[in-house]
């Protein structure tokens, strides 16, 4: 059974697993569906399912990944959730040398890539939301001038913030209230920068 937290990656060798695009995106797909097969994850990302079940496997070696047999209605499909339901996060700083900075980095810019995509399909596809949705969504910037404490802090209430969000549309789609439901993507990023 997923846990019911984050799981935090210090192992260099473990975050190389999300080096590779195509996990993060199988990833994310599993992280939205909560279970599936590789053929409906393959169906997902336009791949194969040949090569998408070789890439949960190996999501699967590093702990990202479980199987869940009580998915399955026959027993002949593998069925596959997340390890935990609150997905991964690492620090930066948990990767000592350049080997560790390169993984760290590129798994950051991979993220970033997934994201930017997933925006800007959502704004290829705008007028084909309802104005509520569009009136809704918002993309916002902000500067404060803070410590490195008081960044931390504001990270821990947004996460904190997010969290009891997720929880709160879980729940309701756990009592069948599913009505005017949606994914909602909230991508934030909090870094400092000299003008």
């Amino acid at each position: 059974m997923a846990d019911h937290e984050t799981q935090r990656i210090t192992d260099v060798e473990a975050l190389k697993v999300f080096t590779h695009p195509l996990r993060i995106k199988l990833y994310r797909a599993l992280y939205l569906a909560r279970t599936a097969t590789a053929s409906h994850l393959a169906d997902q990302v336009d791949e194969a399912v040949s090569l998408v079940s070789y890439h949960l496997r190996k999501m699967a070696e590093h702990g990202f990944i479980e199987e869940a047999p009580e998915a399955g209605k026959d027993g002949r499909e593998r069925w596959w959730r997340l390890s935990t339901e609150l997905g991964f996060t690492f620090r930066t700083s948990d990767f000592d040398g350049p080997e560790g900075a390169a993984v760290a980095g590129t798994v950051i810019r991979r993220l970033v890539d997934t994201r930017t995509e997933r925006y800007a399909a959502y704004l290829d596809q705008q007028a084909a939301w309802p104005d509520e949705w569009t009136d809704a969504a918002f993309s916002s910037e902000y500067v404060p001038r803070l410590t490195s404490a008081e960044l931390q802090e504001m990270a821990d209430e947004i996460g904190e913030l997010m969290r009891r969000w997720t929880d709160r549309g879980r729940a309701a789609e756990q009592s069948g209230d599913t009505a005017g439901r949606e994914h909602v993507a909230v991508h934030m990023y909090g870094f400092p920068f000299r003008p």
